[in-house]
């Protein structure tokens, strides 16, 4: 798969090395920066056949990370793709951008052919400033994101499981019943409207599942990495 160019180069980032980044202060401002430039409608959706999700798991200073591209309508594997890599920065509520992303965009590279979703283990929209890790990989790839979460970075789950955060609507909280404790925060990463999001990571949900295929076997996949 090729790649678009890096981020927009009005932003004046020429690396994707948080090393180059002295203060975590420049790094929520460039989120602040960042949230302006995601996409939250629609963007060549249509016709999805091949989704990708991404997961980055650890032990000691390693980062395994792999990619796992299903068939949206059989959930066949078509690819896969791992790599590892050293840790680089501490795990921060927030700045999770720190962390995954380096590894995330290395492993993406990796895979050859296209796919027209991408599905990343972390918050989109649904974040403070409004910036999570899949938004910042989907505006570096400029293909429809989805982030998928496992707890609440901001917010609160309202009745109809949409997420809230200071009165704006940022998410939604998908169990597989009512009374699971197992949930995952949906919310837009880049070029994919909030409802398609929803529509589209239930869809490739299996039954007594709450994580979309792609992002369980990726999950799967990077975790038995660790121990090889």
């Amino acid at each position: 798969m090729n790649l678009p160019s890096k981020l927009p180069r009005d932003l004046n980032i020429k690396e994707l090395n948080f090393n180059n980044i002295t203060s975590y202060l420049e790094v929520k401002n460039l989120q602040n920066e960042l949230s302006r430039r995601v996409i939250t409608k629609d963007d060549y959706i249509d016709n999805v056949e091949l989704v990708c999700g991404v997961d980055v798991s650890y032990r000691k200073k390693t980062a395994f990370c792999s990619a796992v591209v299903i068939n949206k309508e059989n959930f066949e594997i078509t690819e896969t793709a791992i790599s590892k890599s050293k840790i680089k920065n501490p795990y921060i509520p927030g700045l999770f951008i720190l962390r995954e992303s380096a590894p995330i965009l290395q492993t993406l590279k990796l895979i050859t052919k296209p796919f027209q979703l991408l599905l990343v283990d972390g918050h989109g929209v649904l974040h403070p400033r409004r910036c999570g890790l899949a938004c910042y990989v989907g505006i570096d790839t400029n293909i429809p994101t989805i982030g998928v979460a496992k707890s609440l970075l901001c917010g609160g789950v309202q009745s109809d499981n949409f997420v809230t955060h200071k009165s704006e609507i940022l998410g939604y909280a998908l169990k597989f019943n009512e009374n699971s404790k197992k949930v995952a925060y949906i919310s837009v990463g880049h070029k994919i409207s909030l409802l398609t999001s929803i529509e589209l990571v239930k869809s490739i949900t299996k039954i007594n599942q709450y994580i979309p295929e792609p992002l369980r076997i990726a999950d799967k996949l990077s975790k038995e990495l660790d121990y090889k």
